[in-house]
């Protein structure tokens, strides 16, 4: 469990960032796109977050799960919301893992690997993409932003 914990506490820090930047966005810059083909700054917040859920949800079975549907919503506050509940969600699916899954090889895209460590590619595909949500955040002029980590 040492294992799980470890990265738990890891992978949090950097939700936790995502929900503070996620603070910082008003409901006129939700359908902002820097160019034309890019995900909209929802899509990729519901594209984070549904990643990760698929990673643990991976892990969890034993072979690819795919993420989930993205939810609804209308106002920043309500994606607020959905990051916060998928937050609770993957925080449960991955305290749910026995260090024998976290050890077992899982197929993705082509590569086989530990569970442990496709839950740690999956950490850096949040932080990733969380990246580029600082620069949407720094080309919609916002200028207080939060740390890259959640020092909390």
């Amino acid at each position: 469990m040492a294992k799980i914990n470890g990265f738990i506490d890891s992978w949090l820090s950097h939700r936790k960032a995502l929900l503070e930047l996620a603070d910082t966005f008003g409901d006129d810059q939700l359908q902002f796109k820097p160019w034309e083909n890019a995900m909209s700054l929802s899509e990729l917040v519901l594209h984070i977050t549904g990643a990760t859920s698929m990673f643990a949800q991976t892990v969890k079975n034993g072979v690819f799960t795919p993420p989930p549907e993205p939810k609804a919503f209308e106002t920043a506050s309500d994606l607020k919301a959905i990051i916060q509940n998928e937050t609770e969600k993957t925080v449960s699916d991955l305290e749910s893992l026995t260090d024998e899954q976290l050890e077992l090889p899982v197929e993705f895209y082509g590569m086989t690997m530990p569970g442990l460590d496709l839950l740690e590619n999956g950490k850096d595909h949040e932080i990733h993409h969380k990246g580029q949500l600082f620069t949407y955040a720094r080309l919609l002029g916002i200028e207080s932003l939060p740390f890259f980590v959640s020092r909390s």
